[in-house]
């Protein structure tokens, strides 16, 4: 498998579908539909819906209307992430992905609406679909996961400690908890929503709760790794960002060598792990090796 060509593939389709579940910019709010639009469509990997679907695929989902909506979703709660973290009052970048931040093309105030915006906007999706999918127990289960792993007790919970933390000294383990919230808990849904809603029973879902908390552990220290030794034009915003936000990294405690070596330990044991599931997993351990190596 050329495991490139074939996300980049799976990226393209990705990004047609999910274009079909943003709003037309019309009516005296516009601005706001063209912040999202503008927000969502800045590039990105498409990560977490492309392991939300392989995740479906690999316990034998075939039909891709039942996942799209959650994909649409979970890429729409990331987007808002980064629109919100790009704000002065956090990161205060004004690039990324080589293009103007949101708040930097449209204003602070709409980069603040553009973020509360599309949160609002993917639960709407989400909602749309369970109306759909009326007493479907499966697609229940599912939104409860992502609202969970969005909020305080996941994504938005690691925000606040790396946010209240900024500037100081971080244990090992709150560090760790800051990695597997902020990062890792979008990792989470999406592999476990689409076990969720393929009809993965729960032993099967805990499983891929575990290696997807490894697949978001080594991606975010490979993001350390790569803010120390990446290359700015590849990765479309200038390195050295943490150091100068003076953030505490797994690099700053750990140095490289050792991030190194714990990158490629959680990579393995996810990649075991997901044999010892079985299924039809190529894809998905392919894409979580080139995950944990890629240089952007």
């Amino acid at each position: 498998m050329d495991i490139a060509k074939e996300i980049a593939v799976r990226a393209a389709d990705i990004e047609q579908r999910i274009q079909m579940y943003l709003p037309k910019a019309e009516g005296y709010q516009h601005t706001i539909f063209e912040a999202m639009d503008y927000s969502v469509t800045a590039g990105g990997k498409r990560l977490r819906p492309m392991l939300m679907e392989a995740s479906y695929e690999m316990f034998g989902g075939t039909d891709p209307k039942i996942v799209e909506p959650f994909m649409a979703a979970i890429e729409c709660i990331h987007t808002y992430s980064l629109v919100h973290d790009d704000l002065p009052e956090m990161d205060d970048d004004a690039y990324r992905r080589g293009k103007l931040t949101t708040h930097k093309k449209f204003g602070q105030a709409m980069g603040v609406l553009a973020g509360d915006a599309l949160l609002n906007y993917a639960f709407e999706i989400v909602a749309k679909a369970l109306v759909a999918q009326s007493g479907d127990a499966k697609a229940a289960k599912a939104f409860e996961v992502l609202a969970c792993k969005a909020g305080i007790y996941g994504m938005i919970g690691g925000q606040v400690v790396d946010v209240e933390m900024t500037g100081k000294e971080l244990s090992k383990e709150q560090l760790e908890y800051v990695y597997e919230n902020k990062t890792g808990a979008l990792i989470e849904a999406s592999m476990m929503i689409g076990a969720i809603l393929a009809g993965a029973d729960e032993a099967k879902v805990a499983a891929v709760h575990k290696i997807a908390s490894d697949v978001g552990m080594a991606f975010q220290i490979q993001d350390d790794i790569l803010d120390v030794c990446g290359d700015s034009a590849l990765l479309g915003k200038p390195t050295l960002s943490d150091e100068e936000n003076g953030k505490v990294t797994y690099v700053t405690i750990h140095g490289i060598d050792e991030s190194r070596r714990y990158v490629t330990e959680l990579s393995e044991r996810a990649v075991r792990e997901l044999e010892e599931i079985g299924g039809d997993n190529e894809f998905l351990k392919e894409l979580v090796i080139w995950l944990i190596n890629r240089d952007k």
